[in-house]
């Protein structure tokens, strides 16, 4: 379930509320009764949890090194500069 940011705009009173989705937002303001309590926009927030993120997926190498895969990227930049020179000369000829 998601938690959900409200402030009133009577008193300026704030409150996180863990809420369903399918919930009706909340109107009333806990503190002063008003009813201008109104959802705010927030940043969603989440975690990647468990086995499988960044250390067993994106780096390369046995032992975790990340310069694998940099060093790797270094030729093809070489051979793609390289390849639109040859086609270039061609079509002149």
């Amino acid at each position: 379930m998601p938690i959900y940011a409200y402030r009133c705009g009577t008193c300026g009173h704030a409150k996180d509320v863990l809420q369903k989705i399918s919930d009706a937002p909340l109107t009333v303001c806990p503190a002063c009764g008003a009813q201008a309590f109104a959802k705010q926009v927030t940043a969603a927030g989440f975690q990647l949890k468990g086995s499988g993120w960044y250390v067993t997926d994106f780096r390369g190498g046995a032992n975790g090194a990340a310069s694998a895969p940099v060093a790797q990227d270094a030729p093809k930049t070489e051979a793609a500069s390289a390849a639109p020179a040859s086609p270039a000369s061609s079509s002149d000829a």
